[in-house]
């Protein structure tokens, strides 16, 4: 089992009926082990829509990264994720922050996710769970990356 990170997030529809569904969904992959508070954050990319709600897990899973990820794209699709531009209002967006300390590189998957450090949005309930958790990259820890973060965006707990 690897203790893999993951975050979460909707700005359509249901937001929170759609985080607890996936969330509930991530859970027959593996086993969750901790789970951030839900955060309301605004949109980073396309600012022009409506705020997220945000949350991290903690998770450890048997799954390969490729079918980790594979799953993943099977829960979005079920939950009505739509994939047509970028940055767009979504149901559901579930992105792979960290895998263990593994460092992945091939066209579909980038572990750690390439712009944790830049979005506050992900590091807030990040650290919530995992602060001290150490970016196999930067070689920083997820407090260290949070407070070195220059994202100035709105990220404010919405229930926990």
């Amino acid at each position: 089992m690897i203790d893999t990170f993951i975050l979460l997030g909707s700005n359509q529809g249901d937001r929170l009926l759609f985080l607890r569904k996936a969330i509930e969904k991530l859970s027959d992959l593996g086993e969750i082990l901790k789970k951030s508070s839900i955060y309301e954050t605004a949109a980073w990319g396309n600012r022009e829509q409506v705020n997220f709600l945000n949350c991290a897990i903690q998770m450890q899973t048997n799954l390969t990264p490729e079918n980790l990820l594979a799953e993943i794209l099977a829960i979005e699709k079920s939950l009505g994720r739509v994939r047509q531009e970028k940055w767009q209002a979504r149901t559901i967006d579930i992105d792979i922050l960290y895998i263990g300390n593994a460092i992945i590189q091939t066209e579909n998957l980038q572990v750690p996710h390439p712009f944790l450090h830049e979005r506050r949005f992900t590091l807030v309930p990040l650290v919530e769970i995992a602060p001290d958790f150490l970016h196999p990259i930067l070689l920083k820890t997820n407090q260290e990356l949070l407070q070195a973060c220059e994202d100035e965006l709105l990220v404010q707990i919405y229930s926990s």
